[in-house]
């Protein structure tokens, strides 16, 4: 090997003894985050999914009822996304007719849903990496045992000792990454649900601004 290569690998000697360090915080440093983001969207996600359960629940009840007129009431909710959407937009229908009421209550959703996804970005991010970064990890890891073990020459149980002490990483990047995961999914369903009430308060608007219009 010539004396270019023998110097490239011994620089990638010498980044495998930080590398390993480097990645283990790195990933603790990720999962702080990681766990940080989860708990202020579930706390968050949580208080606007409930309001939109109790607004479905009074959709239910207008359809079964067929009192359309009871839609002015939802209005009346503004700690709801939905209560709030359809104040705009019983507020535009007053003004300026049914014309353009659709387009109101998606500008609404266009506005309101990455505020309902912010950090879950982060989250897919740290779930489809942290395992890569795990395995970097690793890889650097077992590069600076087995130059340990060449120049020492120890025993077999020194030898496992090293190749443990690098799978931490593989260990830390999964740990990481699957709480990230679940919690990515768990969200956007809850995102999802919200998203549906509001196109079910949607529709129903629409239905009371033609009944309106007949009359």
């Amino acid at each position: 090997m010539n004396r270019s290569g023998g110097n490239m690998i011994d620089r990638f000697f010498q980044i495998a003894e930080f590398g390993h360090d480097i990645t283990l915080w790195l990933l603790v440093l990720l999962s702080i985050f990681s766990l940080a983001f989860i708990l202020e969207r579930f706390f968050t996600l949580m208080k606007v999914s409930r309001e939109s359960d109790k607004v479905s629940e009074k959709v239910r009840d207008i359809l079964k009822a067929n009192q359309l007129n009871e839609v002015e009431d939802l209005a009346k909710d503004k700690d709801s996304l939905e209560g709030q959407a359809v104040s705009y937009a019983l507020r535009h229908l007053k003004e300026r007719g049914p014309e353009g009421l659709e387009e109101i209550f998606s500008s609404y959703a266009l506005v309101e849903k990455p505020q309902l996804e912010k950090r879950l970005n982060f989250l897919a991010t740290v779930g489809s990496n942290a395992p890569f970064i795990g395995l970097l990890g690793t890889v650097f890891g077992v590069m600076d045992a087995f130059k340990q073990l060449a120049n020492a020459q120890p025993d077999q149980a020194m030898v496992m000792l090293g190749i443990s002490k690098a799978l931490i990483a593989t260990a830390i990047g999964l740990a990481v990454a699957i709480p990230a995961v679940i919690a990515y999914n768990y969200f956007q369903r809850k995102v999802r649900g919200i998203m549906g009430s509001l196109e079910s308060v949607r529709d129903l608007c629409l239905a009371y601004a033609r009944s309106k219009k007949r009359a």
